[in-house]
């Protein structure tokens, strides 16, 4: 059994504020965004994080690394400065984001190519039945 960790990187993007929930289980990320508009203070993303992360719909998963070194508490505090000292999000995040927008798109362009085939077949339908209404003297 492999570890699971996330990380939100709550950054603003203009116009809005956006959160990027950044899931690693065995070797692969998985990211989700969300948007959450006003500046959010700690205690509405802890409950955001509390009610809503089994909702959150995360990506297709992208190969990461992994270190398994331990840090020295001091080691610990300055990785955690320099975190919040860099603003975005991480280049392999980016990527799971960007593959999961052009998954999206795929299938939104494939309900409406679905959508506008199903409309195109009943107008030919309509236009066969009043030809064939005319055929019959009605």
């Amino acid at each position: 059994m492999g570890s699971v960790s996330c990380q939100l990187t709550v950054f603003f993007a203009e116009p809005f504020w956006v959160g990027v929930f950044e899931r690693t289980e065995d070797g692969h990320l998985a990211v989700s965004r969300v948007t959450f508009g006003a500046e959010p203070r700690d205690g509405e993303v802890y409950e955001f994080v509390r009610k809503n992360f089994s909702a959150l719909r995360f990506g297709p998963t992208v190969e990461a690394q992994i270190w398994e070194r331990r840090l020295n508490p001091k080691a610990m505090q300055r990785a955690a400065r320099r975190q919040l000292a860099c603003e975005g999000i991480g280049t392999r995040a980016q990527q799971a984001l960007k593959l999961q927008r052009e998954q999206c798109g795929l299938a939104r362009r494939a309900v409406s190519r679905e959508q506008r085939e199903a409309e195109a077949q009943r107008q030919f339908e309509l236009r066969r039945q009043k030809h064939k209404e005319k055929h019959r003297g009605r």
